[in-house]
């Protein structure tokens, strides 16, 4: 993973893992690209959080959140993310979050 990530422990933008990331792109990403990019592109036809695609890659959060922001920065993929009302969570998202840590 050090390689992949450039030695980066952290993304170059902020990027929370309950943000919700979806492909970009139509077609499958090419081989110019890491196989960790094209598994991302791939999981993220369906809208996935940063933290479920940690867990369904097996790689550890902090990896996955360095590629993913890159991945964003490449137009490779789209980050939504969660708002925030004066500091306080949404609670509608933990519960979503929590729903689908739960089908895990």
């Amino acid at each position: 993973m050090y390689a992949v990530t450039g030695g980066r422990t952290t993304p170059r933008t902020d990027l929370a893992m309950e943000a919700l990331v979806s492909s970009a792109t139509s077609g499958h990403v090419g081989m110019s690209y890491a196989r960790e990019h094209r598994a991302i592109s791939e999981l993220c036809r369906q809208v996935r959080s940063v933290a479920e695609i940690s867990a369904l890659l097996a790689i550890p959060l902090g990896v996955a959140r360095v590629l993913v922001a890159d991945m964003e920065a490449e137009g490779l993929v789209r980050v939504y993310h969660p708002q925030l009302n004066s500091g306080q969570p949404d609670t509608n998202l933990l519960e979503r979050v929590l729903s689908g840590l739960r089908r895990l």
